[in-house]
This record gives structure tokens, sequence and C-alpha cells, in this order.
């Protein structure tokens, strides 16, 4: 990739209201984000009836209740998936939605191109293989996964058909705190695996999506929303659209500062060096064929003259040529 591939997460902070998604698509596009990313689900097939809601979802929504019934006041219909892929090619960004379930998968397979496999699906295995069968590009979020589990998930991908994959480093809570955020761990990924990495943030701000394009991220994904105080379990960790804007401009400017890594001078440079620079001046009046020694000799700007780096090359020559003080020696 030449430039990191910037996913904009709307997840489920349409709260099941499509006019909303519409909106959100939008704001993406206005930001300057690649991909616009939801979540699809069947709720009966996600989630049993005893499964209860995270922590954080708690806290965040005000209440408790069962993650199915959150998880159905938040949930998009098929039909209106088709719908809001429709109206990303008409807006001009990319679609794209992680499958919570089988059939979703089934259903998601003719409207994108890409996959992106959540953090909790990990560990499900044919949920995985039915991924890998269509052999289409993999992005993986590792959040909650020991090395061990990544390694058993990619086995898993590669054996069944998968072969481009994209690893990202997350941190499962919402919002996620900083200090358990464990940015290197992204690099161990990279080094163990050899596979592209990146990273999907979960914390409060941009500094830390960044920090990880400057470390090699070629994939950041990242939470938003049109406004944190809306009910929701995710809208807490999200960014708001000026938010958004900031994160995209960042990552622009961070990539054209990495470079090619090449060492060398750049144009603006060459102009300053001359400036910045010293060369070898007379220190003194010397007079022609008077020894150039440390006593009439100093190093002084401009830099367009004899480098200071031959000072021992000069002393003990004699001068060709009257100097006045401050005259550059030729």
């Amino acid at each position: 990739m030449n430039n990191t591939l910037i996913i904009a997460e709307i997840g489920v902070n349409h709260n099941g209201d499509v006019s909303t998604a519409r909106k959100m698509i939008e704001v993406a596009k206005e930001c300057g984000a690649d991909i616009v990313k939801f979540q699809t689900f069947n709720t009966d097939a996600l989630t049993s009836k005893f499964a209860k809601m995270a922590e954080y979802q708690k806290k965040n929504m005000g209440e408790e209740k069962s993650q199915k019934d959150m998880l159905k006041s938040l949930a998009l219909s098929y039909d209106d998936f088709r719908e809001l892929a429709d109206y990303c090619k008409k807006v001009g960004i990319m679609f794209l939605s992680t499958p919570f379930d089988i059939g979703s998968v089934h259903f998601l397979d003719s409207l994108q191109d890409i996959w992106k496999i959540p953090s909790g699906e990990i560990t499900n295995y044919p949920y995985l293989v039915e991924i890998a069968k269509t052999k289409k590009k993999i992005i993986l979020s590792t959040g909650m996964c020991t090395i061990d589990e990544v390694e058993e998930a990619l086995k898993v991908l590669k054996t069944n058909g998968a072969t481009d994959i994209t690893l990202l480093h997350c941190t499962t809570d919402y919002p996620a705190p900083l200090e358990s955020v464990n940015l290197k761990a992204m690099l161990t990924l990279k080094e163990k695996f050899g596979c592209p990495v990146g990273y999907s943030d979960h914390t409060k701000g941009i500094e830390v999506s960044v920090a990880a394009v400057a470390m090699g991220a070629e994939v950041i994904e990242k939470h938003f929303t049109l406004d944190r105080n809306m009910p929701g379990p995710d809208h807490k960790a999200s960014l708001e659209p000026n938010e958004l804007k900031e994160l995209v401009d960042a990552i622009r400017n961070v990539e054209k500062a990495l470079g090619d890594g090449n060492k060398k001078p750049t144009e603006s440079e060459l102009l300053n060096r001359a400036v910045a620079r010293k060369s070898i001046v007379a220190l003194k009046a010397i007079k022609a064929g008077e020894l150039f020694t440390e006593d009439n000799l100093t190093t002084k700007r401009p830099g367009n003259g004899i480098s200071p780096m031959r000072w021992n090359e000069i002393l003990g020559t004699r001068a060709k040529r009257d100097y006045e003080e401050d005259e550059l020696i030729d």
C-alpha cells in the first residue's frame, strides 16, 4: 500500500437507523477516510438469550439488559445493507461490513472484496473456515488474544485458502486506557508472522493511531460517531467528525514525513547548507608564501569554501596569494 488504509468504523453507531448510517457515510467521505465499516449480524445467530452485556456496554448505555435485546435495537436488515453498499458507491467510498455469523458471511460475500474479522470471532473455527474459502483479502483483529491464538487462527485461515492477511493489534475495551495499549505488540505480530500489520484503535483521541502509523501500521481502524453523547455501547470510545478529519490529516502528514528511508540532503537543505556550514578562512591577514597554521586560520560561515574536514590537509601548506581577514581560503 502506498498509503495507510484508514477505516472509519460506524459499527452500530447508526443506532439501527438507515438515515443516520447514510449521513455517517457522507461524513466519512468528507473526512477523507478510505473505507466505511459496519457490523452485520443476525441477532438470533449471534448470541444466545443467556448472554449478558459487557461491563463497558452497561456503563456506556447506562442500563443493563440481555445482549440479545441490546443488539436487536441496533441491528440493520440485509436490505438496509444492500442500500448502504449502493450508497457508498454513489458517495465514492469503499463499503465494508464485519459479519458476526456465517449467514452474514454468505450475504456480504457479494457486496465486498475484503473481510474484516473482529477480535471476538478469532477462535470461531467454522466462521474462519467459511471466510477463508472465499480467498479474499482478510484484515484480522487480534484483541483479547494470546500470540498462540493468533497463530492458530492464521493456520486455520491459510489451510482453508486465505493468502492475503493483515493483522491488527487491538485492545478490546471501550475506551481502552493508554496503559493497556501495548503498541509494541503490533511489531511483535509483524516480526513473528511476517504479515502486514495495523492497529484497531479503541482509545480516546487520535495520538495512538498516529503513533501506530509512525511505527509502520498499514491499516488504521477507528470508530466514529456523529455525537459522542448519543445512546449506544460504542459512542463514548468514538471520534466525532472534526476529530476524524484531524486523524486523517495527521496520518497523511506522518506518511509524508516518513519518506523513503534514504539518508540524503533534500533540495531545500542543499540551499541552506552553504549558509549553515563553515569553511576554512583567514583568521587574520596572510601574505603570499606564508605557511597556513592554526594561528592564522579558523573556520567560519559561509560553507561554500574548503570544508573544515580538510583542516589537516591545509595546515603546513603555503598561501599562493594574499588573504585578508575572514577571506575564504582557496
